[in-house]
């Protein structure tokens, strides 16, 4: 009786992360076989947060501002505004623009615009209270860092958003199949509901 032939095997991606610090500066390269997927470069005197994940404790509660100042462990405390929480009791409905009195009677006047109405961030946080944020924005100056609730990880070919129970698709895959096939295979290995969105790369 004949052997039955083996199964092909996909070619594995060998990676490799390659460091090389010095005094001066700290550069990290991802390889994927011979290739070059990511760098990254940090100065020794500028040390970039933009991206970092912090448990952070909250210093103040601003009504006034619907913001909060965030202790981080900087030198100065990071500014966390109430659009940038996170949870599904956040957004408490939609608010329409007044229209134009003077485009009330105009075909094609643009419809007035929706604004999020979000819960009084006073009702979210309290001074003391942990909470998981991450810097969007640098320290400038004066300034502490900026930072969000939702807290994303990226990948080369996916976006992790924790929280989030969102899958999106890159807008620069167009082909309706594509976008189809890619959402249905990360649907059906998603164990938790956490959000995704498909970059490019998995095209």
């Amino acid at each position: 009786m004949p052997r039955p032939a083996p199964r092909a095997r996909s070619p594995s991606v060998s990676k490799q992360i390659l460091i090389d610090a010095a005094p001066w500066d700290t550069r990290v390269a991802v390889l994927e076989d011979t290739t070059l997927v990511e760098l990254h470069v940090e100065r020794g005197r500028d040390r970039n947060v933009g991206g970092n994940i912090y448990k952070g404790k909250v210093a103040r509660v601003l009504p006034g501002m619907q913001a909060a100042f965030v202790d981080i462990g900087l030198d100065k405390a990071a500014f966390l505004h109430v659009s940038d929480l996170s949870g599904p009791d956040l957004v408490r409905g939609f608010v329409e623009d007044e229209p134009d009195a003077d485009r009330e009677d105009d075909p094609d006047a643009p419809p007035p615009r929706r604004r999020v109405q979000f819960a009084p961030i006073e009702e979210r946080l309290t001074k003391g209270q942990e909470l998981l944020v991450q810097v969007s924005k640098e320290p400038i100056g004066s300034k502490g860092a900026r930072v969000t609730a939702n807290v994303s990880l990226p990948g080369r070919h996916l976006v992790h958003m924790p929280g989030t129970d969102h899958v999106g698709i890159s807008r620069r895959i167009e082909d309706a199949d594509e976008r189809d096939r890619l959402r249905e295979a990360v649907e059906s290995e998603r164990e938790s509901p956490d959000g995704f969105i498909v970059r490019t790369a998995c095209e």
